[in-house]
């Protein structure tokens, strides 16, 4: 009778909680291993470009330098590059990565019939030529840090000396934002660079980041613009697969098989081998969308045994596709059967390669997958241990997504087996899976948040920077200039300058409207600081041990701080934490701070007895800037031995009073002793407290009262700090 009750709660439950967070059961990566090399050939002596080179990738890729001797090329590691030109000897070289590669060819005096006659081969990482290396240390920093790599490529955007240098500048810029996903600025540093310079390459990139900024009509015109007799090979096997990407995106599918036949057509004339796979893949997607299953199959097939003349890699990811694929026309038999080759190959190659948890060729993922086809069949037998080892593994890699899915499949398998307590287990496990992943995604969108706005400010320096710089040559341009034209410069000058007003203004009104919405935002980033000039005279003080061999004192004033700074990030997601915990991070503190000044102060920390430290809450952190402001600014610079005073009182029932005192110098005298930059240090410090007092009062409703005083008439007068506490 207790189970069958137990079953009706879990239904019931079942029917009124939304499955949040589900997975993409589709999502491949369909990535390559390929990367744009930059190169030129010039002679050694002038430096002179040498254009019309052929350059040529074994694989298929093939282009010519251009008028300014520089080349791009699309290539893999291992790749041999051949360079071949009718007056000098063919270079042949290994490509191990993205580095931009310089071929000097040297004048042949003594040989009439040949110009050229020696090259010399050299990777580009000296400050030799200033913007190329800026370009190159922006595009290194690419995929490892955003603003560092929009720092390097707004640098060389400040060197460059022609439209073609602006134009691959903000092409590396467009780069950037592509790769970290800000796909609207992207489109706008590619038509940038396009105003510069006209070039193929960059109009498949800006039609690329139209289709991933879903401006699907924008991107086929783009595509449809550009000229295909000025593409490489490689180059129009990418517009036609991308041209195929936006119409299955927009459910056009002929015409999605249209372009990616014409792709594939033109990757196998000139053997591309790895988008001949890649093609034969879509086309079969393409038809699966469609509703021709049997087309689908023809070239899911293809693809597949392409992908396994290729690397494990790629074979997995085309296996796993195809598993897909047989899991949508409900054949779960071979659907397992590919998916366990897949978990073999994974496991073989999990090493060598890094998958992350967005990846479908995850143990966790896969693992799921075959119990989830298991019970499709309602073999629960099967399907149990799979789902279980999903669980887990995606547990040991902080896969929430999967854990959550996988345990809820797994109370539903239970469920209709029969084991209702089991089922009701796996189903509370689900409820707080679902909880922590709610957490971590609302996180993750704060982070994201952050992490766009400071991109945003990083372009709209840069676009400064181009208006200072645009700003400068226009005066130069005045001083040369009729009388008339200098008017009209004038006048555009002021008109530009009336347009940056504007734009002030109206940016003004943006940022004093969302001040409000970025409270919640500016509390959680208050309430995780510690102060970090603490953190650094803190290890300036271990350096101190160690430089005087005094390896013992150094190693447990380093365990003491180390406990602090975790006991500090294991509070720093939380508004409240206890007053038992608040007081002993400040027992430990006080201690850390007393043990480097023991000759200035002595400190008594008192917790009246009639006070239950678990029915207070405080902010964490809180008390701690008001304790080092009276060490750091008052008893330090007292002539004599001071006291610091720590009291815990409770005024009635509902409040306490915390009062942190001591005898030191005072505010005033403190202040007057202050540099310029510390009084602002300081004044920051405090005015941020302030501010987390004020943000937390207004979400819940003045909690936290602060006032700070003289603690005495003397010629120190110290200082007194009174923190009152109310409970709930």
């Amino acid at each position: 009778m207790q189970t069958i009750i137990k079953y009706i709660w879990f239904l019931c439950i079942s029917f009124n909680i939304t499955f949040l967070f589900g997975q993409d059961n589709n999502s491949v990566s369909n990535q390559g291993t390929t990367f744009t090399v930059r190169g030129s050939v010039v002679e050694s002596d002038t430096n002179k470009p040498i254009e019309n080179v052929n350059i040529e990738v074994n694989g298929g890729a093939y282009t010519i330098t251009d008028a300014f001797g520089d080349f791009r090329i699309e290539a893999r590691k291992g790749d041999e590059l051949t360079i071949r030109h009718k007056d000098f000897e063919t270079v042949f070289y290994i490509i191990q990565n993205n580095e931009r590669i310089k071929v000097e060819v040297e004048p042949n005096l003594d040989k009439k019939e040949s110009k050229y006659y020696k090259y010399k081969k050299r990777l580009r990482s000296s400050n030799i030529e200033s913007f190329k290396f800026l370009i190159d240390s922006a595009e290194a920093y690419l995929k490892k840090d955003a603003k560092k790599s929009i720092q390097f490529a707004g640098e060389a955007l400040s060197k460059s000396k022609s439209v073609k240098e602006n134009s691959e500048a903000y092409e590396v810029l467009g780069d950037i934002y592509m790769h970290w996903k800000q796909y609207d600025l992207a489109v706008s540093n590619y038509r940038v660079s396009i105003q510069n310079l006209v070039t193929s390459f960059v109009r498949l990139k800006l039609a690329k980041a139209y289709k991933q900024n879903k401006n699907y009509q924008e991107s086929i015109q783009t595509y449809n613009s550009i000229n295909t007799e000025s593409l490489s090979n490689w180059q129009l096997v990418e517009l036609y697969e991308g041209l195929g990407d936006v119409y299955l995106l927009t459910k056009t599918y002929n015409l999605s098989i249209n372009s990616y036949e014409k792709g594939l057509k033109v990757a196998q004339k000139h053997i591309i081998t790895p988008k001949i796979t890649d093609l034969n893949s879509k086309i079969a997607q393409s038809y699966n969308k469609k509703g021709e299953l049997q087309k689908a199959k023809v070239y899911f097939n293809t693809s597949m045994g392409l992908a396994n003349s290729q690397n494990k890699k790629r074979a997995v990811e085309e296996k796993v596709k195809v598993a897909d694929f047989q899991n949508e026309i409900n054949n779960y038999s071979d659907e397992i059967e590919l998916r366990k080759q897949a978990l073999n190959t994974i496991s073989e190659i999990e090493n060598d390669s890094a998958f992350d948890n967005e990846s479908a060729l995850t143990p966790q993922k896969q693992n799921y997958k075959i119990g989830k086809a298991y019970a499709s069949q309602s073999d629960y037998k099967n399907a149990i241990p799979y789902l279980e080892r999903s669980i887990i593994e995606a547990d040991s890699k902080e896969d929430l997504v999967v854990q959550k899915d996988a345990t809820r499949k797994l109370s539903e398998i239970y469920r209709n087996a029969g084991q209702f307590d089991k089922a009701l287990l796996a189903y509370q496990d689900y409820v707080d899976l679902v909880d922590k992943l709610y957490t971590k995604k609302e996180q993750e969108i704060s982070q994201a948040a952050r992490f766009s706005k400071d991109i945003v400010n990083k372009q709209n320096r840069i676009l400064s920077l181009e208006g200072d710089r645009a700003l400068s040559e226009s005066k130069y341009q005045l001083s040369k200039e009729q009388t008339k034209r200098q008017k009209l410069i004038i006048y555009s000058l002021i008109g530009g300058l009336l347009l940056l007003i504007v734009t002030a203004f109206l940016m003004y009104k943006y940022i004093k409207q969302q001040r409000l919405a970025n409270n919640l935002l500016a509390l959680k980033s208050l309430r995780s600081q510690m102060n970090p000039h603490f953190i650094f005279n803190a290890l300036n003080s271990v350096n101190s041990f160690i430089a005087l061999n005094d390896e013992r004192t150094a190693n447990k004033y380093l365990t003491d701080f180390s406990l602090l700074m975790r006991a500090v990030l294991e509070n720093s997601e939380e508004d409240f934490i206890s007053l038992e915990k608040e007081v002993k991070l400040l027992e430990l503190y006080t201690k850390l701070e007393h043990f480097r000044f023991q000759d200035k102060f002595d400190y008594n920390i008192t917790v009246d007895e009639n006070i239950n430290v678990q029915d207070f809450v405080i902010p964490p952190m809180l008390l701690q800037p008001y304790i080092e402001n009276a060490v750091w600014h008052g008893l330090r610079y007292k002539k004599t031995k001071g006291h610091l005073e720590i009291a815990i009182k409770q005024t009635n029932t509902d409040e306490i009073n915390i009062v942190i005192s001591d005898d030191g110098i005072g505010r005033e005298k403190s202040k007057a002793l202050k540099t310029e930059h510390q009084q602002k240090q300081n004044s920051k410090g405090m005015g941020n407290i302030e501010k987390r007092v004020s943000i937390l009062n207004e979400m819940y409703k003045d909690k936290v009262d602060v006032f700070i005083d003289n603690f005495q008439d003397e010629e120190d007068t110290g200082t007194k700090v009174i923190v009152t506490l109310k409970r709930d």
